[in-house]
């Protein structure tokens, strides 16, 4: 392809609401452009970016037996209605009606129509187990889009869907699209774990994320170094503090500690660790109640933990300050579990420390030297809080490490829930009627090209993986348009490695050489050939992968064996 036959569309500056190197450099790479609010437009070089993606995707899940289908991205609400989603899946679900007044919503998820579709088109087990995905456009309508392409309202996707008669069969399924993902991610060439992870709102019980590592991502996850244990944090368990608790040594007293709200402004008037200080939280009840979550200062809620707790209303909500002030007659800030006339939840570390500070649910005051069974009931208690980094992990007791990811792929066991609901069934090998078993299997097409950015870019622009690259090679004449000799040469070697099929870019603009480098840099090609008057009587060209310190020189009779290679070792 020649630049001056494509819309190369780069930009020196980001826009100021750029938040993230992914978003900044696609703007400025020329990727893609904003068309609204989390809605963006594909120009040629990041459309080239995205097909090789969707081609990699489309492999693998072939070569699994997987049947690709396309689905209307337009769905009636009744096969909402049936499944009981359309009032609970809530304002992320763009609803529409047609000029008739019928209910349509713009699909941000394919349950309930390939569900539809199955129950309509498979009748016997000689047909199953079934595996469908489909390529396709989704739209949820997120309340604050950001990040560009990472958290966009619309965003291509890949779903995939399987039907069972058995749980055996689900299993082996999943199995098999664990290992289909993870080739996947490796032939892209991301740094990629896969970790168990909590369902969602798909719903389900067994679920796994692949998340790409980047310190960026938006989601925390741990693991152990021996890759024997991964989790998103959200569902790794804390293993319980092992001994008895220590005796008290202090005697309980109120203290003043006007102006002090916070774990750390309290720690830090009585000198002491943070770990030493409950934090008490409010959070409503599942009957229209108040509930106290009660946690060390030095840690965190683990919020999904805490909303599977039976008394905990879901999503998990905190009260408000008025709510509190009015049942409770104190401020956040101020509160601790002594007489405190609502159920109470206490997690396992917090529950195993004596001699603790807390809220003494008077505004302006405190607890020093509380303990537990002495001064107030032992507890009851859960697991409430998120681990933290060097702590054992409860599966193998190896020290956990945390890594920020960006998830770009989750498989589910959804059971029977959406089957059930719909009536989804066939006929087993005794003809009785049975219900489908189903599994979900979701990769974020659009999504994984942000990512690869936010794991692979330096100061000068995107470091493609070889594998997603818009381009294999850039080849950048020095004004050819001054010399017919190394234009005619140019043209034959562009020609050779065109036919050779490789994935090649001639730079024919008639910039300055530095402009052509900044953007070919900019974009992120992985190899580049750069041709000279002096080269061409040397019969050489300059050679320069898009990370190397240096350029070298390589015998142009040999251009295209030597790119050849360098295409088969990245």
């Amino acid at each position: 392809m020649l630049t001056s036959k494509i819309l190369l569309a780069t930009q020196r500056e980001a826009p100021a609401d750029a938040e993230i190197i992914s978003h900044q450099l696609m703007l400025k790479a020329g990727l893609v452009r904003k068309l609204a609010s989390g809605i963006y437009t594909w120009l040629p070089t990041g459309l080239r970016v995205l097909r090789k993606v969707e081609a990699i995707v489309r492999e693998e899940m072939d070569k699994a037996g997987a049947q690709e289908i396309l689905m209307s991205g337009v769905q009636p609400a009744e096969l909402w209605q049936e499944s009981g989603r359309w009032e609970e899946y809530g304002p992320e679900l763009l609803r529409l009606s047609d000029r008739h007044g019928r209910e349509f919503c713009l699909g941000p998820t394919h349950e309930e129509v390939i569900t539809d579709l199955v129950r309509r088109e498979i009748r016997s087990y000689k047909q199953l187990p079934a595996n469908f995905y489909q390529i396709q456009t989704k739209f949820r309508d997120e309340i604050r889009p950001r990040f560009g392409i990472m958290r966009a309202r619309e965003f291509l996707m890949k779903d995939a869907y399987s039907f069972h008669l058995d749980e055996a069969s689900l299993q082996q399924t999943y199995e098999d699209m664990f290992e289909c993902y993870s080739t996947i991610f490796n032939r892209i060439g991301l740094v990629f774990r896969a970790v168990i992870a909590d369902s969602g709102s798909i719903g389900g019980n067994t679920s796994h994320e692949f998340h790409v590592l980047a310190d960026s991502g938006e989601d925390q996850i741990v693991f152990t170094e021996d890759g024997n244990y991964a989790a998103n944090i959200e569902l790794a368990a804390a293993v319980k503090p092992e001994g008895e608790r220590a005796e008290p040594s202090e005697d309980m007293q109120k203290q003043a500690t006007p102006g002090m709200h916070s774990i750390e402004e309290i720690a830090g008037h009585f000198k002491v660790d943070e770990s030493k200080c409950l934090k008490t939280l409010i959070v409503d009840g599942a009957n229209d109640d108040l509930v106290a979550l009660i946690i060390r200062g030095d840690h965190e809620l683990n919020k999904v933990k805490a909303e599977k707790l039976e008394n905990v209303a879901r999503p998990l909500s905190f009260a408000s300050a008025d709510k509190i002030r009015k049942h409770l007659s104190c401020d956040i800030g101020s509160l601790g579990p002594i007489e405190l006339d609502i159920p109470t939840i206490v997690d396992f570390s917090a529950a195993h420390i004596s001699d603790f500070i807390c809220g003494a649910n008077e505004n302006g005051m405190h607890f020093t030297g509380v303990n537990w069974q002495r001064d107030l009931a032992e507890p009851d208690c859960a697991d409430l809080r998120n681990v933290i980094a060097g702590e054992a992990a409860k599966e193998n007791g190896a020290p956990l490490k945390l890594a920020r990811g960006i998830e770009v792929g989750h498989i589910f066991q959804l059971g029977t829930k959406y089957s059930a609901a719909m009536k989804a069934n066939c006929l087993d090998e005794k003809g009785t009627a049975t219900t489908f078993m189903m599994g979900c299997y979701g990769i974020g097409i659009s999504r994984i090209v942000a990512a690869a950015i936010e794991q692979n870019h330096d100061e000068k622009g995107i470091v493609w993986p070889q594998s997603i690259s818009p381009y294999s090679l850039v080849l950048i004449p020095i004004h050819m348009h001054k010399s017919q000799r190394l234009r005619e040469a140019v043209m034959a070697l562009y020609e050779q490695f065109s036919a050779a099929g490789i994935d090649v870019l001639l730079d024919d603009r008639k910039e300055r050489p530095g402009v052509m480098f900044a953007d070919m840099e900019l974009i992120g090609i992985p190899h580049r050939l750069v041709f000279s008057e002096r080269g061409l009587d040397a019969n050489t060209l300059e050679y320069k992968g898009r990370t190397d310190e240096e350029s070298s020189d390589i015998n142009l009779d040999e251009a295209v064996s030597f790119i050849q290679k360098q295409l088969a070792s990245g």
